[in-house]
């Protein structure tokens, strides 16, 4: 059975989207409003291929749902997980996820809580994370009355930083960032607010004023995230977050290093050049570790986000 599935990235134009996906990555991207990398799917909306192996050319919603056994004791009907690195070369607009027990009512889909780490920005860039609403009764007035700069937060942002993003939790990434983003396999969101700006035929896009004041979480809880990095020889974690949903870390490796492995894991490679158990990779691959994947094998310098779901205890 196949120890590394290497997949082939699937690509979302957005409105908002610009072209570091091509000037930071060397990605072959379809415009210059390409706004999303979809780098390991297996969504309907954007389901990954594989590119190397006995399972080449095959999709990864089919390798998970046809070769369970690469993927340990997952419970999950579906992937779980999804990873995305999105440029923002405009706002995003204003927008919250539902959880899972609203997303599977309404839409047939997995809730979505997701984190960013922010692998570049302009100088001065920002997102928007949280409200200062008190009340259920408050938010609404001030959604209505379209009380934005009072209601919504706004935080300065640098490369490095790490943000939880919890479902329930209205947000936006700003001009001018450059993100990876680790989330439930859910492509649900629900726009509340988009700067009244049209596409190319002139049109806004559409609001999900009902569904995102069902789902948004009054008052306001900043996830507080304190990174803890540890060293085990030529290799550096450093652990951002660890939830029912996933836990993500940052693994930095300068020559030779291992690392024993419990679950299959997702791992994007931002910086640098090496191999893992002898394949070669590079800054913008992106890959899975399987369950049939005791123990990973470095070399070279390779910075990566990596990314798991810990099994549920019996």
């Amino acid at each position: 059975m196949q120890e590394i599935l290497k997949l082939k990235p699937v690509f979302q134009e957005r409105i908002w989207g610009g072209e570091k996906l091509r000037t930071y990555f060397d990605y072959d991207i379809p415009s210059d409003h390409t706004g999303e990398c979809w780098a390991i799917s297996a969504h309907r909306n954007g389901d990954c291929i594989i590119e190397n192996g006995g399972l080449k050319g095959m999709h990864l919603s089919e390798v998970y749902e046809n070769h369970r056994a690469l993927f340990g004791k997952a419970a999950s009907p579906v992937f779980p997980l999804l990873t995305k690195i999105l440029d923002a070369s405009d706002d995003l607009s204003v927008q919250v996820h539902p959880d899972d027990e609203y997303a599977m009512q309404n839409e047939d889909d997995l809730g979505k809580t997701e984190c960013w780490y922010i692998i570049d920005c302009e100088e001065d860039a920002e997102m928007i994370y949280g409200h200062g609403a008190k009340t259920r009764k408050e938010l609404e007035k001030m959604i209505d009355e379209g009380e934005w700069d009072a209601l919504l937060q706004r935080v300065r942002i640098h490369p490095g930083d790490f943000f939880y993003v919890p479902s329930g939790t209205i947000h936006a990434l700003c001009k001018g960032t450059l993100v990876l983003e680790t989330q439930q396999s859910s492509d649900t969101t629900y726009r509340v607010y988009d700067y009244d700006r049209v596409d190319e035929k002139g049109e806004k896009r559409p609001l999900h004023m009902s569904d995102a004041k069902n789902v948004l979480t009054v008052p306001h809880k900043d996830a507080t995230v304190k990174p803890v990095t540890v060293r085990e020889g030529n290799l550096t974690i450093t652990r951002y977050t660890s939830t029912r949903f996933f836990t993500v870390e940052k693994w930095t490796v300068n020559g030779k290093a291992e690392k024993k492995l419990d679950v299959f894991t997702l791992v994007s490679v931002l910086k640098g050049e090496g191999s893992v158990n002898g394949l070669h990779m590079k800054k913008g691959d992106h890959f899975i570790l399987t369950s049939v994947c005791k123990e990973a094998h470095f070399t070279g310098d390779l910075e990566m986000i990596v990314s798991w779901i810990d099994p549920i205890p019996c």
